[in-house]
């Protein structure tokens, strides 16, 4: 079973089930990913340090228009203005300072979603605080892209979700299989780079 057909099986209200997250180093041209989205699966554009952020942002936006996927701007709320991208995700750092209301009255006037990268439960108090839509839970299993870092593990998972009392995504090592190994109603949605590259 793919990653996309045990999205399909969640209950996600206004937030995307599926998430593609880019990454310069792992996935250095998202856009034939993007192009094997279904239809309702959003995009998360990271590619921080790239020269061609701008130029690669543009294009994902005409391309996921085209392809009815969401675009959500990871750190910059004035390019995802810019775009005319559906929300704004906020990496835990930029969530924790008190800079943030340029990029919260931008994402109210423009009903635009907010997600909020959070790596403890501290981090989704704070995400909930925000008043996110959702919090991308990381790393849920060892993962390439943390190699060393402690993995939560699906049970802490689980406890963590429910006592979040918001929608929680999951990310970090996250495919098809591990995906399953999730307790079902703990994860409002699935996050990935490699397995959906």
């Amino acid at each position: 079973m793919t990653l996309a057909n045990t999205a399909r099986r969640l209950n996600a209200s206004r937030i995307p089930r599926l998430i593609l997250v880019t990454d310069e180093i792992r996935l250095s041209d998202p856009l034939a990913a993007i192009r094997r989205l279904p239809r309702g699966s959003a995009v998360l554009l990271r590619h921080y340090g790239s020269p061609e952020r701008l130029k690669l942002a543009r294009i994902m936006a005409r391309l996921t228009r085209i392809r009815r996927l969401y675009l959500l701007v990871a750190a910059d709320w004035r390019l995802a203005a810019r775009l005319g991208a559906d929300g704004v995700h906020l990496p835990e750092g930029l969530a924790r300072h008190a800079v943030l209301a340029p990029a919260l009255g931008w994402r109210r006037r423009a009903n635009a979603l907010l997600t909020v990268a959070c790596h403890s439960p501290p981090a989704l108090a704070r995400a909930r605080a925000l008043g996110a839509d959702a919090a991308v839970l990381s790393p849920v299993f060892p993962t390439q892209s943390h190699s060393g870092a402690k993995a939560i593990g699906p049970l802490r998972f689980a406890q963590w979700s429910r006592r979040a009392r918001m929608p929680v995504i999951a990310l970090g090592g996250i495919t098809g299989a591990t995906a399953r190994r999730l307790p079902p109603g703990t994860a409002a949605g699935l996050a990935a780079i490699g397995a959906l590259a």
